[in-house]
């Protein structure tokens, strides 16, 4: 393993921190800063402008199980450390994050391109889950079973799967690794950490913070590089005991089959296609405020994004108005100026934009707004608004992961409730209505693993967040996303025996 020598400087000019420390250009494993073993590195632009911000590592299937070692190295002491301990060091890494706020979150807009006012918000919104499993840390007792054997004596213990593997995506660099990770510290496992090659400075600096709080070596490790150089030999690797994934269901599947070799327990955050249906009797200014906020955040870049808007005739254009009015007032530009709109991460992000205006256009939507790439730059796209989109349309069966919201009527006698569930994915639905009766079944008979009644923000540490269908597996936060790295230990004890 190359050992680090120096800290490359960021190359973009106005990339600046007040602890320029944070920033990191090499992988953390094993408690040391590392390089590749082959040398080779990889550029990370600030997708605004195209500028390089610094390199890291591209490191190879050698470093990743370099960091396997370390991890499991470090598993005997990590687990067997008191709760309460673990319980301080997670609360240090909560402190160190709240301090460095505003350094993590300029580093989260460079690489990411988010506004600034959206980073902050992700910093205190992954910090949050350090301090929540630092108090959960201490929960988990071993339970007691009524016996069914005579004399027999039975407990169930919850203990730490392993060595857990993390892999996270470039939309939430740093709320994605704090959710899984936390957990996973909190339930006694050590983990390795690959975060995504666009925004790996997020992940970086949190291996920094770590370190400063005082995680023993080998507990929480960061390998950079090509995502099937890193992640393959873990799926491979029988000392990995589980793989946690947020990103698209088409990769979800991907290491699904890879991990069946080792039976491996899986926790993923997978696609989403979220309906956004507003009924006849919905208060509409207030669906208009929450349907920009559900589709517009992120710049559209996000699973929990509304995808479909299936709207009431008979308030549909009214709804229509009122929407375009308020998606005209948002802002485009870059994440330091703090617009609404940032830029999209890559060129395939656009060319689905696009991709998916022309299809719903030319199975005769309209274009109420936007439908092109904006003046800015080659990464930034128009708020855009399509209306009367058929339901045959691509942007009604795929993920649009981008700011075009499509909208389409529905009557009184559409079971819309059908149409919302007519899809693989199942992770959020939004439904605004004032009626009890419709509130009740809809809550009920939607098949998504999360639905918001009259608002946007469902989302935080106390809530299991997770989807169903092909929208993945396990839950993230909550007491359920601490349970999800253990495993159940069945005791069964004679307590007649001397």
């Amino acid at each position: 393993m190359q050992q680090a020598k120096s800290l490359n400087e960021p190359r973009f000019d106005d990339f600046k921190l007040q602890d320029p420390s944070l920033f990191k250009s090499f992988a953390y494993i094993g408690g040391s800063w590392c390089g590749a073993e082959n040398g080779k590195t990889l550029e990370v632009t600030n997708p605004a402008n195209g500028y390089v911000i610094g390199s890291i590592p591209a490191q190879s299937g050698e470093d990743a199980l370099l960091a396997v070692g370390a991890a499991e190295d470090a598993f005997q002491d990590w687990s067997a450390t008191l709760p309460q301990e673990r319980a301080q060091l997670l609360k240090k890494w909560y402190a160190l994050m709240q301090e460095h706020r505003e350094d993590l979150a300029i580093l989260m807009t460079t690489e990411q391109g988010k506004p600034i006012s959206e980073c902050r918000g992700e910093i205190d919104y992954g910090a949050d889950f350090a301090e929540f499993y630092a108090e959960e840390a201490k929960r988990p007792n071993i339970e007691g079973v009524t016996s069914h054997l005579k004399g027999a004596e039975i407990e169930l213990w919850r203990e730490p799967v392993g060595v857990v593997a993390l892999v996270t995506p470039w939309n939430f660099p740093s709320a994605m690794i704090t959710r899984k990770a936390a957990a996973a510290l909190a339930a006694g496992c050590t983990v390795i950490v690959h975060p995504s090659k666009e925004t790996p400075y997020s992940a970086l600096a949190l291996a920094e913070l770590a370190e400063r709080a005082g995680f023993p070596k080998g507990v929480f490790n960061v390998v950079t590089g090509e995502a099937p150089e890193i992640v393959k030999p873990w799926t491979e690797d029988a000392r990995v005991r589980l793989l946690s994934f947020t990103g698209s269901t088409e990769i979800g599947r991907l290491l699904y089959e890879q991990c069946a070799g080792t039976v491996k327990k899986l926790v993923m955050e997978l696609g989403g296609h979220a309906p956004f249906i507003v009924y006849e009797d919905a208060d509409l200014d207030l669906a208009v405020k929450c349907a920009i906020s559900a589709k517009f955040a992120t710049s559209g870049q996000d699973c929990l994004a509304a995808n479909r808007f299936f709207v009431a005739k008979a308030v549909y254009k009214d709804f229509c108005k009122k929407f375009v009015e308020e998606t005209a007032k948002l802002s485009v530009g870059f994440g330091m100026d703090d617009p609404d709109i940032g830029p999209l991460m890559h060129e395939r992000a656009i060319a689905k934009q696009d991709a998916h205006v022309k299809d719903a256009l030319d199975k005769g939507a309209k274009l109420l707004l936007g439908g092109k790439t904006h003046q800015l730059g080659p990464l930034f796209y128009e708020p855009t608004v399509l209306a009367d989109v058929s339901d045959d349309a691509l942007i009604l069966h795929e993920e649009t992961f981008g700011p075009v919201a499509a909208i389409t009527p529905f009557k009184p006698e559409d079971d819309i409730i059908a149409r919302a569930n007519e899809t693989n994915y199942g992770l959020i639905a939004y439904v605004h209505t004032q009626d009890p009766r419709r509130i009740y079944k809809a809550s009920r008979a939607l098949e998504f693993g999360m639905v918001a009644i009259n608002r946007t923000k469902v989302t935080g540490a106390p809530i299991p967040f997770g989807g169903v269908k092909q929208s993945g597996l396990g839950r993230e936060g909550a007491r359920q996303g601490l349970e999800e790295f253990t495993e159940i230990k069945y005791v069964c004890r004679d307590f007649d025996v001397a």
